[in-house]
């Protein structure tokens, strides 16, 4: 099993960054953890190339405020990517999370 270090991303709410405009208010937060499955594939798009999408699960160790905030997490930064997270469950004390595609949204 591979281990895992990086840092997940989350999405603490919005803000006003100029007068009515609203930007997400990203935090990260370095984790350990395991990869628990290690797979990809190709997903046909509206573009030339097909996208790569991951469907992998890394578990984490989780400490309380990533238990508390499971819901805010956005990214998770694996192999110098940013990736969507697209599934969190939680198994206490760990989380276990299933990426997806490249994550384009906002960083902090």
């Amino acid at each position: 099993m591979a281990k895992f270090y990086g840092s997940i991303g989350y999405n603490m709410g919005t803000v006003e960054t100029a007068p009515s405009v609203w930007e997400e208010s990203i935090i990260e937060l370095p984790y350990y953890g395991d990869v628990l499955r290690n797979t990809r594939r190709y997903e046909k798009g509206d573009s030339l190339n097909d996208n790569l999408v991951l469907n992998n699960l890394i578990s984490i160790v989780a400490d309380a405020f990533a238990i508390q905030h499971f819901s805010a997490i956005r990214y998770i930064k694996w192999m110098e990517a940013s990736w969507k997270v697209t599934n969190v469950e939680v198994q206490r004390p760990r989380l276990i999370l299933t990426i997806g595609e490249v994550y384009n949204g906002p960083e902090s």
